[in-house]
């Protein structure tokens, strides 16, 4: 039974949170917060914009200012509200899988391989992710927990995705790509809404009240409870890996004109199956069971933005970030403070700049165990930041260049340096072309400089020279560096019809240093149960280069009916060192899907009915033996009064079940998508 216990998440977040519901609660004595603003001019439905509208939409992630759409000189994909809605998906990676060039697969019910141009895996290390500017990237292993994120699907705004480096805005670990979930302000979300989703797989409530406190001064308040099934394994058995997570949070935003504050903060608790194997010196020298995963944490950002002139701004942000993981071979709480200054102006009509300074400190308190231990157990490390770059603007509605870098200090390879270099033309209205070259760089993880991590356990005598048990470990090196990209980048968009939109992306490539797996000499461990370590060290020995093209198309193919497709092309060419034992995982050539396809159709024969199509293809991956698969997704929605809407989903129709991923360092059991259906009820009001 689950146990909501936020007791060890952090006096200062609980009290934080405490006092923001505290300064709701009493505001409500003064206000109907259950009424929505009548000056409030309700947003344009998505499916009613045109072609031109969604490809100048306002973006903010590539540029780290807002700019169109279409003005980017990257490779930019953006699932808006009304996508996410439409998708019928029910987690933020599931949404990811219609973005080209993400490569987005489930290893069992909770656990999501997810990653930008190649190098996939359950540990991906190249994908940048923030929500709401906050990074969600642990330094435990340079990845992300997908999941643990999560909030109201109906309060994200949209989710803005970059294919390609975005260090020199973003820093370290952005490498092949950013992924910025942005949630709406909360003078969007006045009013309530309640949702219930039940199927033969999940299970889902939600609730979320807004509302208006004084003249410019607006809030929401939210709490949520997931719960998916456990899977079945490849002989249609069930597996343990079901998945239960409460959370809750609020949003206050507040001011008008020239200053503006945002203060928010989530909280959350969870539990996780998974059937695991864990090593040991005793006979038979290694044990399989099913282990519940613990998670809990929250967060608290504070954002304040100051409009300095019609051409300067200002901003400051600071968030506090808690996350604790109970396993059975480790624990983790770690604490995140990090604090970012951000300055735009232009000088002239034909140059925009935009500078900032950042500084990120990270704690943590590792409890080990034989199989995992990391050695500091605890540690501190800084990261501090500096970036400048410069929008220049040679010939007036064609011609624009930017040049910028990003300077940065670590506590595990010290300086880094990451520019870049873009180029936009503007031929013709509605033409677009781009070109970008990058450097960006992944640092070293905890786990990579410091831990021990237990692979096989090898009785006496197996190998016959040693007759103590024999211990396989991947060690870390505090000699690890970090891995190295050099990016080209080519990119066309363009509005042949008024109701067709193309984007297409292309790119090579070039890496340097990524990381390898070597043996080293073995040694003797000594006391109670001595045994022998054959280490498999971390290094830096392998180079290659990966190439592809992305496209997305958008067809309005009649006012109630609109085709969106996407195609990805990625190969990877690595070159394995002649003293390497084996590569990393996610390093191979066959653990990257070749071609991806997505077809969604989105139709609304009747105002208040919608009626969705999402067919979706991957190729095989050899080398971890999994065969190529099709899905097909229908949702059938109807509004029979307003503020309700009842819908009716079915996934992965085409087949019982499917797999996705392999395991991959810990060894765990994987688990198929099955076919699934659920209905759901949404209330607003």
């Amino acid at each position: 039974m689950m146990q909501c216990d936020f007791s060890d998440v952090g006096e200062a977040l609980r009290k934080c949170l405490f006092i923001g519901m505290v300064m709701l609660l009493l505001a409500s004595a003064h206000a109907p917060l259950w009424a929505k603003d009548d000056q409030i001019l309700a947003a344009q439905d998505l499916s009613e914009m045109s072609i031109e509208d969604l490809m100048n939409m306002e973006i903010t992630s590539a540029g780290k200012k807002a700019q169109k759409l279409s003005e980017a000189a990257a490779a930019v994909f953006v699932i808006t509200q009304e996508d996410i809605r439409r998708s019928g998906a029910t987690s933020i990676p599931e949404m990811l899988r219609m973005v080209p060039g993400l490569e987005v697969a489930r290893n069992d019910a909770d656990i999501w391989a997810v990653s930008s141009r190649g190098f996939n895996g359950r540990l991906a290390n190249k994908l940048l992710v923030l929500m709401d500017g906050r990074s969600v990237y642990t330094p435990l292993y340079s990845g992300v927990f997908w999941d643990l994120q999560d909030t109201v699907l109906d309060d994200v705004e949209r989710i803005e995705v970059i294919r390609g480096p975005g260090a020199t805005l973003w820093g370290a670990n952005a490498v092949n790509g950013v992924i910025n979930i942005i949630t709406k302000h909360a003078r969007d979300t006045t009013g309530g809404l309640a949702s219930v989703t039940a199927g033969s797989e999940e299970r889902e409530g939600a609730f979320r009240l807004g509302g208006k406190i004084g003249a410019a001064t607006y809030f929401r308040m939210y709490a949520k409870n997931f719960k998916r099934d456990s899977g079945i394994d490849e002989d249609g058995q069930d597996t343990y890996d079901a998945w239960d997570h409460l959370r809750s949070g609020f949003r206050i935003d507040s001011g008008q004109g020239d200053d503006q504050l945002t203060v928010q903060g989530d909280a959350y608790t969870g539990e996780e199956g998974q059937t695991v194997v864990i090593p040991n010196l005793m006979p038979p020298y290694a044990q399989t069971f099913n282990e519940t995963i613990t998670a809990r944490g929250g967060n608290l950002i504070t954002r304040w933005r100051r409009i300095i002139s019609t051409t300067s701004e200002l901003s400051l942000q600071f968030y506090y970030d808690r996350t604790e993981l109970f396993t059975t071979l480790l624990n983790d709480r770690r604490n995140t403070y990090d604090l970012d200054l951000q300055h735009s102006f232009s000088l002239g009509e034909r140059q925009g700049i935009i500078w900032g300074l950042g500084y990120r400190r990270t704690s943590d308190n590792i409890t080990n165990s034989f199989g995992a231990s990391f050695d500091p157990e605890k540690r501190r490390d800084t990261l501090t930041s500096a970036f400048v770059q410069d929008d220049i603007t040679l010939v007036k509605d064609r011609l624009r260049l930017t040049l910028g870098t990003k300077f940065e200090h670590n506590d595990y390879t010290g300086r880094e340096l990451q520019p870049n270099g873009r180029i936009l033309w503007t031929p013709k209205e509605n033409h677009s072309v781009w070109a970008a070259v990058s450097r960006a760089v992944r640092t070293p993880s905890r786990a990579e400089h410091d831990a021990f991590l237990v692979s096989q356990v090898l009785p006496p005598g197996y190998i016959q020279a040693y007759p103590l048990p024999v211990v396989i470990a991947m060690q870390g090196d505090d000699s690890f560096d970090s891995e190295e990209l050099n990016a080209y980048e080519l990119g066309y968009r363009f509005q042949p019809l008024e109701q067709l939109a193309v984007d297409i992306a292309t790119f090579y490539n070039d890496y340097d240093k990524l990381r390898t797996i070597t043996t080293g000499d073995p040694y003797l461990v000594t006391g109670l149960m001595p045994y022998v370590v054959v280490p498999v060290l971390a290094g830096n020995d392998m180079k290659g280069h990966t190439y592809g093209a992305e496209v997305a198309v958008d067809w309005r193919v009649m006012d109630w009916w609109k085709l969106q497709g996407a195609f990805t092309y990625t190969q990877m060419r690595l070159d394995e060192p002649d003293d390497a034992t084996t590569t990393s995982p996610g390093l191979s050539n066959g653990e990257t899907p070749h071609q991806q396809y997505s077809l969604r159709s989105t139709l609304n024969p009747h105002r208040d009915v919608d009626f969705d199509l999402w067919v979706r293809h991957v190729s095989r991956l050899p080398d971890q033996d999994v065969k190529a698969y099709t899905t097909l997704d229908v949702r059938f929605a109807y509004r029979p009064v307003a503020g309700i809407e009842i819908s009716l989903v079915g996934q992965n129709l085409l087949s019982r079940s499917h797999e996705e991923f392999s395991p991959e360092i810990v060894d765990t059991m994987p688990s198929e998508v099955e076919r699934s259906a659920y209905g759901k009820l949404t209330w607003k009001f």
